[in-house]
């Protein structure tokens, strides 16, 4: 017999091999009904699965993260299933769940057009409605490779090839379709009815420019058309938002050939950025700050002893400079560890909280490059926060505070994940285990829901991230909290406790934003580029009905001028009604209308963005409700649903 421990505390004992399905059935059919998969002993798990030892036991639904995973896991499977009846010769490749569905890379030398999608749909549809069971099944590694050489895949004979040689590799089959696959998948293809195949792209083999271009197919599922019905019109309207678009026409930035994943940004674009940092910096002196500047470039050894040369050697530019190697850096802490470095501390110093706003560069493949979202070059709200062991627990909750601040100010909700020691780490595993301690209780304190995400760790230390959540209801991981033990002892720092002996400061790297080009391009989509009056590049558009009143115009613009108010004067010799509707293309939060009537009375006649034409009101009326909004920084733009 084993023990079953449940969510509530309970415990139950069921037969050895019981299958998670019938411990799912015990409970109630309800309950087996609902459920995709479960979570045994931190280990997602289909279904199919047999439970051979005591353990704690999670089941999830399709509306769970590891729900989505399995269940999109299963629908690429049925994807390729579908693919290969109707063009056997294709190869596959792989085929995982991602963060918004799943994907198929295969090798076919037909190209697959926007029809092809359709049949594959079809094909789909059938392999649905025959319900076949999905089962898992075992072969030792030179067996597997024999059966896929067999079966004439390439590309999986590859892939077991560099498993090790005592591996014993797993596959899954429904009907005559078999896959090389670790699984969790679905109990049968009953479950994915509601399903759309969205677009081919190429992608190549392992991520490698070097290896052949193959053909990746994206697709989403649901369990309900009402949900995939949902989906698709956020599709559409992310499709309105799009950021690369948007950028363009409201003139923010740019992308170049001259310089692929190097924006460029245009003085609205600047103006912008400009006001984030003046927010960023206004929060982060209130919240005990001081602010740095680290140079771009910095040496071998520097990169060396950071351990960023041996383990994100791929990611970075270098340069050689007077016959030494140099990196551009990828990262701003090695600069910040040498500002701390350049002077002796104390324990009076502690917490010492130093933010850099520093430019960094990171190697992207060309294919993964994507507007402000994925770019080589970006800039980073850093900081580097130097401490006793026992502040840890009150700085990053004083972190966790400051970026929730942050986030509200944009209208964002987010939600947390706890990412612990990856595969390849630096230091000792007791350090780790104490970090990650750290993190948690942490977060138990604020009360904050949160995710353990194993294994994604920093190679230098745990780290807590936050995934915005916007309008849309997509997700963007921007901020992030590191605890780090390892840096401080790779540059050996040090600080003089109150018992005058030398010690080891404990090191916490953290970012807000994150990368501001990114943040501004998820600010982009979240407000359809029609920011909030303190935030837009330009906060008042003045529009004289004729060329008779530019005078009357013009000194509008200088008294807005001086109230620090953006203001733009549209002298063209234009009707008003077109001038109006530039304005509106431009999402200028208010457009000021002036004529012989206004002049007369020395007023200006306003139309706000949301609300339209709310009548002719003073310059003194209208710029202390504007000032005010500014001040405030009120959330009022109306692309907010």
């Amino acid at each position: 017999m084993i023990k079953i421990a449940f969510p509530d505390n309970s415990v139950r004992e069921y037969e050895k091999g019981i299958k998670a399905l019938d411990v799912a059935k015990s409970i109630s059919e309800g309950l087996a009904r609902n459920v995709v998969g479960a979570v045994f002993n931190g280990k997602t798990i289909g279904l199919q699965n047999t439970l051979n030892e005591d353990g704690n036991i999670r089941f999830v639904k399709f509306e769970d993260k590891e729900g989505k995973e399995i269940f999109w896991h299963t629908s690429s499977h049925i994807m390729a299933d579908a693919i290969k009846r109707l063009w056997p010769s294709a190869k596959l490749a792989i085929g995982p769940a991602i963060e918004n569905g799943f994907y198929y890379d295969i090798d076919l030398e037909y190209r697959l057009t926007h029809e092809d999608l359709e049949k594959i749909e079809a094909e789909m549809k059938k392999i649905v409605k025959e319900g076949y069971e999905l089962e898992r099944f075992e072969l030792p590694r030179e067996e597997a490779i024999k059966y896929m050489e067999e079966e004439q895949e390439p590309y999986k004979v590859e892939l077991i090839q560099d498993l090790p040689e005592d591996a014993v590799i797993s596959f899954y089959k429904h009907g005559d379709f078999v896959d090389l696959c670790a699984g969790p998948h679905l109990i049968n293809t009953k479950k994915p009815k509601a399903f759309k195949l969205l677009s081919v792209a190429g992608a190549y083999w392992r991520g490698n420019e070097n290896n052949k271009m193959l053909q990746r197919i994206y697709g989403i599922s649901f369990e309900k058309a009402k949900d995939l019905e949902d989906y698709l019109k956020m599709l559409e309207e992310a499709k309105k938002r799009d950021h690369r678009k948007l950028g363009r026409e409201l003139e923010l930035f740019f992308m170049a050939e001259e310089g692929p994943g190097f924006p460029f940004f245009l003085p609205k674009g600047v103006e912008v950025k400009n006001e984030l940092m003046k927010y960023w910096r206004e929060v982060h002196k209130k919240a005990g700050y001081v602010e740095i500047e680290s140079p771009i470039i910095l040496n071998r050894q520097l990169w060396e002893t950071s351990g960023h040369w041996y383990n994100y050697r791929e990611n970075m530019y270098t340069v050689v400079i007077d016959e030494e190697d140099y990196a551009i850096k990828p990262m701003n802490c090695p600069g910040g560890i040498i500002a701390y470095k350049s002077s002796m501390h104390s324990y009076k110093d502690f917490p010492l909280r130093m933010a850099e706003v520093g430019r960094v560069h990171r190697h992207e493949l060309s294919g993964a490059l994507h507007g402000l979202m994925r770019v080589r070059a970006f800039t980073q709200d850093d900081a580097h926060i130097f401490m006793l062991p026992e502040q840890i627990k009150d700085e990053i909750k004083g972190v966790a505070k400051l970026i929730d601040e942050m986030y509200s100010t944009f209208g964002f909700t987010y939600h947390v994940e706890l990412s612990t020691r990856p595969e390849k780490f630096l230091g000792e595993i007791e350090d780790w285990d104490m970090a990650e301690a750290a993190l948690k209780a942490a977060l138990e304190e604020l009360g904050l829901d949160f995710i353990i995400n194993e294994g994604d760790g920093a190679f230098y230390g745990p780290k807590i991230d936050f995934h915005l959540k916007d309008c849309l209801g997509r997700t963007w991981q921007c901020g992030t909290i590191q605890l780090d033990y390892q840096l401080p002892q790779r540059f050996q720092l040090e600080y003089v406790g109150s018992d005058g002996q030398k010690h080891r400061p404990i090191m916490i790297h953290r970012v807000a934003f994150g990368s501001i080009e990114r943040f501004l391009g998820i600010l982009i989509e979240q407000y359809a580029g029609a920011f909030p009056t303190w935030l837009a590049p330009v906060q008042v558009k003045i529009l004289p009905i004729s060329d008779k009143f530019l005078d009357y115009a013009e000194r509008i613009k200088a008294e807005l001028d001086a109230l620090n108010i953006k203001a733009e004067l549209d002298s063209r010799a234009e009707k008003i009604g077109y001038k109006i509707r530039e304005a509106q293309m431009e999402k200028v939060p208010y457009m000021f209308i002036v004529g012989e009537k206004e002049e007369q009375n020395n007023n200006v006649s306003v139309r706000e963005r949301q609300k339209g034409d709310v009548g002719s009101m003073s310059l003194e009326e209208i710029s202390k409700i504007i000032l005010v909004k500014i001040k405030n920084r009120e959330n009022d733009s109306p692309q907010l649903v």
